[in-house]
């Protein structure tokens, strides 16, 4: 039996080193804990992984929260989701309050600018790889048009987009997996009675009568459960939210947030920290801004570790069920078309400085307002992430000096 100290360092540093999104995290996490320390099988891990990208929710924390739990129960799991988790909403914290106190300087917004147009490559690249990975036929490039057009053309809400993907995904989509003839575990006894426990800071923050702090619970409880195939695809439903519905952002600082999000360790959904902490400081100062960046943490995250304690020991029967692998992958392709809309937003706003002209139902870039520097540093970006496939910390740092450069 492994004990709780081993988990405490090897999760401690995982969680430092998790650089590069949900994939390098993935691959880290693979090489750490089945290769180097044997802790699980590579039929195991993949049969987690499986169970993971299933789950709304930060597939890698949900990844590490299993992994506990199959070496100490639940508080291991405990243990080495939040330890995952722990050292980027550290350092988001940190970014964020830094952000506030000085990210309006001249010299820092040349360097946010720089960012700005790498991320535009990162959304690009992202497209790119899940597209690879989703779009098997045509029944899901058809799925995935769909959920383009619904969203930038006709702004249907995000969460109807990914249940029509799953309907449409099991009625026509044709899953590899084979019906198993075992019966799952139930795991409602932990997962009801942990509903309560994950919205209470919310209910306490309405007897408190803190309008702002309800809302902002109750919004980003809603994101935690409908977060399929990653942050990319819930970005464009918060940013429309957060910016255009509720104002507690503008469209510079959401790009800001998850440009400094793709900075640090941990899952790219922290950006909800970093949301949380600015919409907080401007509702209330500093200690509004740490409580709303609290309150971000626990809903967004706690129902990650309900589905992996309630879900987790009937894992070979959820891996075995074809429609539920057949919805799934409706929904992964209905994710390339959503991040698709992050492109073309990121791609207005960064190189167009957001000026538009109307293409029927589309908005779409104007080229007169086209602006080359963004260009330039975008241009710049792609070829050494797609192409030289340089580090992305190496390549964000590098974005950051060309605006500096160019600012000068």
């Amino acid at each position: 039996m492994f004990g709780y100290r081993e988990i405490f360092i090897t999760f401690w540093r995982i969680g430092w080193l998790s650089f590069g999104g949900p994939a390098a995290q993935i691959a880290l996490m693979h090489r750490e804990l089945v290769d180097r320390l044997g802790w699980l099988t590579e039929a195991q891990f993949l049969r987690a992984l499986s169970l993971c990208m299933l789950l709304p929710g930060p597939e890698a924390t949900q990844l590490a929260a299993y992994a506990g739990w199959r070496l100490r129960g639940i508080p291991g799991g405990l243990l080495a989701g939040g330890l995952f988790i722990l050292p980027g909403a550290l350092v988001i914290a940190a970014l964020a309050a830094a952000y506030v106190a000085w990210g309006q300087l001249p010299l820092i917004q040349a360097a946010f600018f720089g960012i700005k147009a790498c991320v535009f490559v990162i959304v690009i690249e992202a497209l790119l790889r899940v597209a690879g990975r989703a779009l098997k036929g045509n029944a899901h490039r058809l799925i995935a048009l769909a959920a383009f057009v619904a969203i930038a053309a006709f702004g249907l809400p995000f969460p109807l987009v990914i249940l029509a993907a799953a309907l449409a995904g099991a009625l026509t989509a044709r899953s590899t997996a084979t019906a198993s003839s075992s019966r799952p575990t139930s795991g409602l006894w932990l997962f009801l009675p942990g509903i309560p426990i994950w919205l209470a800071p919310i209910a306490l923050a309405w007897l408190a009568g803190s309008a702002f702090l309800t809302q902002l619970g109750l919004f980003f409880a809603k994101l935690a459960i409908v977060t399929f195939g990653g942050a990319y695809a819930v970005l464009t439903y918060m940013t429309q939210t957060v910016v255009q519905d509720l104002g507690w952002l503008t469209t510079g600082q959401m790009m800001d947030a998850l440009g400094l999000a793709e900075t640090t360790p941990g899952p790219l959904i922290l950006v909800t920290e970093f949301v949380a902490w600015l919409a907080g400081d401007v509702q209330g100062g500093p200690a509004l801004a740490a409580t709303a960046a609290a309150l971000s943490l626990w809903v967004t995250f706690v129902p990650s570790f309900l589905f992996i304690f309630a879900l987790a020991p009937s894992i070979d029967w959820l891996a075995s069920q074809p429609r539920l692998a057949a919805a799934l992958e409706g929904v992964t392709a209905a994710v390339v078309g959503v991040i698709g809309t992050l492109a073309l937003w990121f791609g207005v706003q960064v190189l167009f400085s957001g000026q538009t002209i109307q293409a029927g139902p589309l908005q779409l870039p104007d080229p007169t307002g086209f602006d080359w520097r963004a260009g330039l540093i975008a241009a710049l970006a792609a070829i050494a992430l797609l192409r030289l496939h340089l580090g992305l910390l190496w390549v964000l740092a590098g974005s950051a000096v060309a605006g500096l450069l160019l600012a000068l």
